[in-house]
């Protein structure tokens, strides 16, 4: 199984990227192959909106650091992604991942019941570390993006959610998020 990580944050040992870590070393322990991107390390651009992929290219025609990114997802089994929330929301880094995925989508995606160029069936963990210790808030950030993932005909997506982490080791403190982070990658193993 082959499984990419997509860290957002600006600290490459925060707690979305420990969480994210431990879901991989799990993962790779029952055998997954597992490729890590840090985001903020790398250079690249939002979607410029350009159509190219909906007129003369069946992918994403910039030529960038998110490249191989893009193509990494394309051949995955699985994807783990993991963000703080930034101002009630995933981080830039994310952000401009997730709108170059504007190229996974057919021509006719508004129109057609298959609007996905991806293969169905790819799994997804998504790691919203925040240090808001509300649950209640911020809970809009994982059903709005995780419906686009949907759209791309990822299934049986598992959420993991730590709440008033703000300290680069405050997640490493909670046990529990150790457990849910075995848990999903067991899940996303199949068992």
């Amino acid at each position: 199984m082959k499984i990419v990580c997509l860290l957002a944050s600006p600290r490459p040992k925060g707690n979305s990227a420990t969480i994210a870590g431990w879901v991989c070393d799990e993962a790779e322990a029952r055998g997954a192959e597992v490729q890590v991107f840090e985001l903020n390390k790398m250079n690249y651009r939002g979607c410029q909106a350009c159509m190219a992929c909906k007129t003369n290219a069946d992918r994403c025609v910039l030529e960038d650091d998110l490249t191989g990114v893009l193509d990494a997802v394309r051949e995955a089994d699985a994807v783990v992604v993991a963000t703080p929330v930034y101002f009630g929301d995933v981080t830039a880094q994310l952000k401009g991942f997730i709108d170059r995925t504007y190229s996974y989508f057919v021509p006719d995606f508004l129109t057609t019941p298959t609007p996905s160029r991806l293969k169905p069936g790819k799994r997804l963990v998504f790691i919203q570390a925040q240090a808001q210790p509300d649950e209640q808030l911020f809970a809009d950030i994982y059903p709005k993006y995780g419906l686009f993932f949907k759209f791309n005909g990822f299934q049986d997506n598992i959420l993991i959610r730590a709440c008033g982490v703000q300290a680069p080791d405050d997640a490493a403190a909670k046990p529990a998020l150790q457990e849910q982070a075995k848990q999903a990658a067991g899940a996303i193993m199949g068992g």
